[in-house]
């Protein structure tokens, strides 16, 4: 892509996406090494807000996605930008873009920032609230087979959910949960879902009232699924981090949890044990 003014770069709403704007938005994806499906740009399409750049033949060379959760706080994600058109600050014009659609609902924006786009937000007013890492495993077979599925009670999984985040986000739990192959782990005293990626599967969102809960588990999903394995944990997890090193799980890359001004939703956080991803938080 030519070099841009950054000022004149147009970025404009997707709308409902097309099957050749989902390849588009999929080949980002495969360019940063993410591990989002088509599915999850439906759910952006259909419960929030995608926004693109498109370069002179309609090739889009970016991507920003905006999910409002519940009335106090919207995600900002997915700020991706095509190896042939980066260093010309389309990333950071798509990212002003997002954050101005959710100034504009006066929402309270929250991401979680890669290292990479730390040093970016900081500029913008965000402060880190946390910090988080994503623990990868390799593939393998599965060690288990999944126990029979009782009906998810969604209402009490969004309850705690919306308990531990400080807002509400039933529409994309409900998303997340009715996916094909998408699986609610079910505990006493916490839940976790379990759905499928492009690269692995995702543990996640997993949330307990103790951290032992949590670790049981974390060791009952990934002990059901063969190939990769990702899940997000808080670093001040230490249980979490013991069991992941010794289930064969290595540290990939870090996260900040961002919030822009300081009205951030507080909620349970000892009840987060692992997000649903840094696209949905």
């Amino acid at each position: 892509m030519a070099s841009t003014d950054v000022d004149a770069i147009a970025v404009e709403p997707l709308g409902s996406p097309t099957d050749g704007a989902l390849e588009m938005l999929g080949q980002l994806v495969v360019q940063s090494g993410w591990n989002q499906t088509p599915q999850d740009w439906a759910l952006f399409a259909r419960l929030g807000s995608v926004f693109v750049v498109r370069d002179a033949g309609r090739r889009i060379v970016a991507s920003g996605a905006v999910l409002p959760m519940g009335e106090r706080a919207a995600w900002i994600s997915m700020i991706l930008v095509a190896p042939d058109a980066r260093g010309q600050g389309i990333g950071r014009r798509v990212f002003a873009h997002c954050l101005d659609a959710v100034q504009a609902t006066g929402r309270t924006a929250m991401l979680d920032a890669t290292p990479a786009g730390e040093a970016l937000y900081r500029q913008f007013g965000f402060d880190p609230l946390w910090r988080l890492t994503r623990w990868q495993r390799g593939a393998r077979p599965a060690l288990s087979t999944p126990a029979p599925e009782a009906a998810p009670l969604l209402d009490t999984l969004a309850a705690l959910d919306a308990e531990a985040l400080g807002f509400a986000r039933r529409p994309v739990l409900d998303h997340l949960v009715q996916r094909a192959n998408s699986r609610v782990l079910r505990h006493a005293e916490g839940f976790a879902i379990v759905r499928d990626g492009r690269v692995a599967h995702h543990i996640g969102p997993l949330l307990a009232t103790g951290e032992d809960a949590a670790a049981a588990l974390l060791a009952e999903a990934a002990g059901t699924l063969p190939g990769a394995v990702f899940v997000d944990v808080p670093d001040d997890r230490p249980l979490l981090r013991e069991w992941l090193t010794d289930a064969g799980f290595t540290p990939q890359r870090g996260f900040a949890r961002m919030a822009r001004g300081a009205d951030a939703p507080a909620g349970q956080r000892n009840f987060i044990h692992a997000i649903a991803g840094p696209e949905f938080g």
